[in-house]
């Protein structure tokens, strides 16, 4: 029994480092793939000028946000949004576009031009809770509190089990001194 309990810890611990290593390398493998996007896609819209479509202006621009690049990314989404004009991009993927547009702006402080893409987002496609909840966020850090209350209210009506939109709804409430009606 006493021979038992290190094999067991040393067993316990090379799992732990086999997991830890795993978590890693996907970690790497994520970020490898990453810069793999930004260099094909970045390295062809300098060299090139505007060569790009709006799909890989749009890719470009969605791994310049995850890596936290808000001013390149908002470059990036103008050309996209230009060339999505240029080429009549469904209205699907111009929504797309304006969100991120807004979150970039958003990111960078700039809440009054992110709102304005927000509402371009929904105007393109009326029913996209994403760009909802955005502009409600958006609208709750400028302090228009009841215009934010209701783009939640439109998110959890297309979506009711949209989290986000719940929480920072009873959030809302909680500051306003609303009672919250309780879940059915």
């Amino acid at each position: 029994m006493a021979d038992f309990l290190p094999d067991a810890y040393l067993l316990g611990l090379i799992g732990l480092l086999a997991i830890a290593a795993v978590v890693v390398a996907r970690q790497i493998l994520k970020v490898r793939r990453e810069e793999v996007i930004l260099s094909r896609l970045g390295g062809a819209k300098t060299a090139e000028g505007n060569a790009l479509d709006a799909a890989s202006l749009y890719e470009l621009a969605s791994v310049q946000l995850r890596k936290r690049l808000y001013g390149q990314a908002t470059d990036t989404l103008k050309s996209a949004l230009k060339q999505s004009q240029a080429e009549s991009c469904p209205t699907e993927a111009i929504a797309l576009m304006e969100n991120a547009m807004g979150f970039a702006l958003a990111a960078q402080g700039k809440l009054p031009a992110a709102i304005r893409h927000y509402r371009s987002a929904l105007k393109a496609q009326p029913n996209y809770p994403v760009a909802l909840n955005n502009l409600a966020f958006a609208l709750e850090k400028q302090g228009k509190e009841e215009e934010a209350r209701q783009s939640y209210t439109q998110a959890l009506a297309l979506e009711p089990g949209n989290k986000t939109a719940s929480k920072r709804l009873k959030s809302l409430d909680r500051r306003a001194g609303v009672a919250t009606p309780p879940a059915a």
